[in-house]
């Protein structure tokens, strides 16, 4: 049976994805995993019979709901739809599609707007942590146009300033599960940090890489592979994440010198396949660490000096620019606040079918 859904494709950073109202959706998990994989067309590593766009950064999904918790606006809870597996999952959450949550609930009417600028607070239900987004909204309607550029996206859009409050170990527990700035595990010293997304950063040099290889090279490295994947079953429960075996976390992120005037170099597994960018809060979390003496990074890193810190996090495409605001006492590593500047776009609105 043809089944339909109303449905908003947006482009949430360097993502894209389906927006859905939690209302609009099956309540029931194993339904709503139906719907799902129908609507993204998976599993088929073409997704030729749904609207993924054969990629994991484009077969991403937003549910959204108006909040009842304080001070709260809405609850945002993001789910990864595999491309070529019959499966999704929850276990982390996705700053690029986070920036199209505010505008979404501004369109569907879950947030009243303001004329000029409109404050979304965000709960994103994977990690238990708020997010503030600060939208663009002249005479009390979503503008999607402006001259804010973000490297990955082409052309210029409004500017989304998103504000991490509480992210510190939201999925791990604390910002270095293992208690450690840095550690050796399977030979190699690493960093196991969660700044709103679980990442493990090597060095380069120590895996015999430049830092700066191709996203193609990378990629038909299948020794390198094989390593990386290796580390990454075996930090897994260090980090308290247990077995990833069938989990997207954590992002396992090589680290090397800026090649372009950035705080750093990276290249990010995500998780065995290559990203051509580098996640929001992947970002959030490899500036956190590369500020700390003693972390995997921070010898390498060109760091900006003062309380608050402007981070360029370089990748195979460009940079993201994280600002980072560190604690008061320099004791304490968790930083006050991590924020990061988006766009979005809405796409198209309608409805989405699936056969159930």
């Amino acid at each position: 049976m043809l089944k339909a859904i109303p449905c908003m494709l947006m482009r949430g950073g360097t993502s894209k994805g389906a927006y859905f109202l939690a209302s609009d959706l099956p309540s029931d998990s194993k339904a709503l995993d139906r719907a799902l994989l129908g609507i993204m067309g998976s599993p088929d590593a073409r997704q030729i019979d749904g609207i993924g766009g054969a990629h994991p950064l484009t077969s991403k999904v937003a549910i959204v709901k108006k909040s009842t918790r304080p001070g709260v606006d809405v609850d945002y809870l993001f789910i990864q739809v595999f491309v070529d597996e019959a499966k999704t999952t929850t276990s982390q959450n996705c700053g690029n599609i986070l920036a199209g949550i505010g505008p979404f609930a501004i369109e569907k009417g879950l947030v009243s707007a303001e004329d000029g600028e409109t404050l979304v607070t965000v709960y994103m239900e994977n990690t238990n942590s708020v997010a503030k987004q600060r939208i663009l909204t002249p005479g009390k309607k979503v503008q999607y146009h402006g001259d804010a550029a973000i490297d990955g996206v082409p052309g210029t859009h409004a500017p989304i300033m998103i504000e991490f409050l509480d992210v510190a170990g939201s999925s791990c527990g604390s910002l270095f599960p293992s208690g450690n700035f840095s550690d050796e595990v399977n030979g190699l010293k690493v960093t196991m940090v969660d700044n709103g997304m679980p990442v493990v950063m090597i060095d380069a040099r120590s895996l015999g890489l430049q830092g700066d290889e191709s996203i193609a090279a990378l990629e038909a490295n299948t020794e390198l592979k094989a390593i990386i994947e290796d580390l990454r079953l075996k930090v897994g429960p260090l980090m308290n994440l247990g077995d990833v075996k069938d989990k997207t976390v954590p992002k396992m992120t090589i680290v090397s010198p800026p090649k372009n005037g950035g705080m750093l170099n990276t290249r990010s597994f995500i998780p065995r396949r290559v990203h051509d960018a580098v996640g929001v809060l992947a970002a959030a979390s490899i500036a956190t660490a590369a500020n700390i003496p003693g972390a995997v990074g921070y010898d390498i890193a060109n760091l900006s000096s003062g309380k608050r810190r402007v981070c360029e996090v370089e990748h195979p495409t460009g940079s993201m620019g994280v600002e980072v605001v560190l604690n008061d006492d320099p004791n304490v590593k968790v930083p006050q606040s991590t924020s990061i500047l988006r766009t979005a776009r809405l796409l198209f609105a309608g409805t989405a079918y699936y056969l159930d």
